[in-house]
């Protein structure tokens, strides 16, 4: 969210920040599930007394941003998707057992759901940039992304400049790099909470285009009720990338690991197998 994730999200973050302590178990439904193990992946025992500072002893808990398809998403009652993937190799590194908290994205990327021991990683779909460097830490980055306009079947435009020469409306999920690249551009984009909020806008007419993380908008494209009447409009190169967020102040083995399985992964050919898993296609080949 770049969802910036957007990327893959336009808060005040001092205000953010204080709602966020003050309103956790309203935010995001407050629901906690137990993620789905990938492949190789093992719940493990609890891990030893050198191990992390955790939230809860034995398990990896994770807060995230539901459902943000392919990168976390329910299929059942099991929540699954790259995202969730990516954690369980290092839960799997520690022994430990990924626990997941679905929390309102502003709450996450102000830094406030870490800081009120909510969770100990953030993963959802979360670019890497400054304004949240000042809040939280990152792990290194696990994942290139790009924003992608996804407009009605017969609207030409491909890019954020078109989309204002136009005179289209525009929508964003809010507290994303999307809705930032859309105001950059000059544009005054209708924020929707979520990018199922977001999706509707354009399916009821509120919009004429959204911008949103190229492969949450390739998902959505794969459902032939969302490709009968809507297409891909244009990808903007925006040059993201995604990282696990800490606690500010990260605890050294905690973010040793995930940074390690990350590191890992990519070498050996674990990351591009999770990859394709979940995208179809090799690192590098979305679009």
């Amino acid at each position: 969210m770049g969802l910036s994730f957007v990327s893959r999200r336009a808060l005040s973050v001092g205000a953010v920040a204080v709602a966020g302590v003050l309103g956790l178990s309203a935010c995001g439904g407050g629901s906690t599930t137990s993620a789905s193990p990938s492949d190789g992946a093992s719940s493990g025992a609890p891990a030893a007394a050198a191990g992390p500072k955790l939230v809860t002893p034995g398990k990896l808990t994770t807060c995230t941003n539901l459902p943000y398809e392919p990168f976390e998403f329910k299929e059942g009652d099991k929540t699954v998707g790259f995202d969730v993937d990516i954690v369980d190799l290092a839960a799997k590194k520690l022994g430990l057992t990924q626990e997941i908290v679905d929390i309102d994205f502003a709450i996450i990327k102000s830094g406030a759901a870490m800081a009120a021991g909510k969770c100990d990683v953030a993963a959802a779909g979360m670019t890497i940039n400054p304004e949240r460097q000042a809040n939280i830490d990152f792990s290194v980055p696990y994942f290139d992304a790009t924003q992608a306009l996804l407009v009605k079947k017969g609207v030409t435009a491909k890019t954020l400049e078109e989309v204002k020469a136009q005179n289209l409306k525009l929508g964003a999920q809010a507290s994303t790099t999307g809705l930032d690249e859309a105001k950059k551009a000059g544009l005054d984009p209708k924020a929707f909470a979520d990018s199922p909020k977001e999706l509707l806008g354009l399916q009821s007419g509120q919009v004429d285009v959204i911008v949103q993380d190229l492969p949450v908008v390739l998902t959505w494209l794969k459902k032939p009720d969302i490709a009968a009447g809507f297409e891909l409009g244009g990808s903007l190169d925006t040059g993201e990338q995604y990282g696990i967020g800490l606690k500010k102040g990260a605890d050294p083995i905690l973010l040793k690991a995930i940074n390690d399985a990350i590191t890992t992964a990519k070498s050996d050919g674990t990351y591009d197998a999770i990859f394709m898993k979940w995208f179809g296609k090799k690192p590098g080949e979305l679009g």
